[in-house]
């Protein structure tokens, strides 16, 4: 009561939190980018302090070389990792994807023009 008068108080309830500001497509991968990169290098140091159990880590991987060597600074993921992921999820991966979902609709609503016809 003593900060802000009463009506005041109830029109900034009346309209609530302001919706949070939505990503562009690019902000989106831009910031998954950086907050991937971030969290790589927060993993790279636990894996290199005094508190982590390397032996028990090692043990416990199926590929302790590969493990060695991104501890060391080398990319968490290998090349044909890489054009695998372009493949399945790149540009060449969202055009195909564009066409068979357009492919798809096309379809339904060509089903729902024929058994529209069928229940008169």
């Amino acid at each position: 009561k003593w900060c802000c008068p009463p009506g005041r108080r109830m029109q900034s309830f009346r309209l609530g939190p302001s919706p949070p500001q939505l990503l562009t497509e690019e902000e989106y991968r831009l910031q998954g980018e950086v907050e991937t990169c971030k969290a790589l290098e927060e993993l790279r140091s636990f894996c290199q302090s005094p508190d982590f159990s390397a032996w028990t880590a090692v043990s416990r991987i199926q590929s302790p070389k590969r493990f060695a060597e991104f501890v060391g600074g080398a990319s968490h993921v290998t090349p044909d990792e890489v054009s695998a992921h372009e493949r399945e999820f790149g540009l060449e991966s969202v055009f195909i994807n564009e066409q068979l979902f357009e492919e798809e609709e096309e379809e339904e609503e060509e089903e729902m023009g024929n058994s529209d016809s069928f229940a008169g």
